[in-house]
C-alpha cells in the first residue's frame, strides 16, 4: 500500500515542483537513481510502467522505500488502465500518472485515495478529470499540447486548475520560467532530466547535480 497520504503527496508535488520520470528494468540501476533524485531534492518520482515485467522493480524499490528510504514519495506513470493501477497500489505506489484520462483508473483511485493525474490535451478533458476527483492534472504532451500559452488560456478561465506538464519541460531556467510564470503547479521531466549518457555512464552524482538544479531553479522563481 502507498507509505504517504493523498494530501502529503499532493502537497510535496507541488512544494518541490519537480517530478524526475523515468524506467529501468535493472533494480540496481533504478534504485540509484531514485537515490540520486532524493539527493538533488526531489523526493515525489514517477517509475513509468514500460517494459516486462517492470512492476517487479517497482516492487523491490517501494521495499526499499519503505525500509530505508522513507521521504521517497514513489509514483507511477504509463498507467492505461485501473487492474493495471491496482496492481501498483498493491505494491506500494503513493500516486498514479497516466498518458490519458481513464474514468475506471479515476475511480478507483479516488476510492483508495491516491493521486491520479491524467494526460489532458483539452479544456473539456480537464474539466471531466476534475469532476472525477483529480487534483493535479497532467497535460501531455504538453509541448504539442500549446506549450506555455495552453496553460495561460486554461487557467483565464479556471483559475483553479493545479496543471503539470509532462514533455517539453526542460531543466534550465529559461523553459523553466516560462512554464512556471504560466502557472503550473509543478512539472515532469524524464529524459532531459534523468539522461540517458549519464545513466549509462553510471553518473549518479551528475544525475543529482541535474535534478538540484532544476529545483532549486524552480525555488528561485517562486522566490521571485
Amino acid at each position: 500500500m502507498a507509505r504517504h497520504s493523498r494530501l502529503e503527496v499532493l502537497r510535496a508535488m507541488k512544494d518541490i515542483g519537480i517530478i524526475p520520470v523515468f524506467s529501468n528494468s535493472d533494480y540496481e540501476v533504478a534504485r540509484n537513481i531514485a537515490d540520486a533524485c532524493m539527493a538533488g531534492g526531489a523526493r515525489c518520482i514517477e517509475f513509468t510502467n514500460r517494459g516486462d515485467r517492470v512492476i517487479d522493480v517497482f516492487r523491490r524499490l517501494a521495499e526499499y522505500r519503505d525500509s530505508d528510504c522513507p521521504e521517497m514519495i514513489m509514483g507511477v506513470g504509463t498507467i492505461c488502465d485501473a487492474p493495471t493501477a491496482a496492481m501498483y497500489i498493491s505494491a506500494g505506489a503513493d500516486f498514479v500518472v497516466s498518458p490519458f484520462l481513464d474514468e475506471p483508473t479515476a475511480r478507483l483511485c479516488n476510492k483508495r485515495k491516491i493521486p491520479y493525474s491524467p494526460g489532458c490535451a483539452t479544456v473539456t478533458e480537464i474539466h471531466n478529470a476534475y469532476e472525477l476527483g483529480v487534483e493535479i492534472c497532467k497535460i501531455f504532451p504538453a509541448a504539442e499540447v500549446g506549450g506555455p500559452s495552453f496553460v495561460k488560456a486554461v487557467k483565464g478561465p479556471c483559475p483553479w486548475v493545479d496543471i503539470m506538464p509532462t514533455g517539453g519541460v526542460l531543466p534550465d531556467k529559461d523553459s523553466l520560467a516560462e512554464w512556471f510564470d504560466a502557472g503550473i503547479a509543478c512539472a515532469g521531466m524524464g529524459s532531459k532530466l534523468i539522461r540517458k549518457d549519464l545513466v549509462e555512464k553510471g553518473d549518479w552524482q551528475a544525475i543529482a547535480r541535474k535534478v538540484r538544479e532544476a529545483v532549486d531553479a524552480v525555488s528561485q522563481l517562486r522566490s521571485r
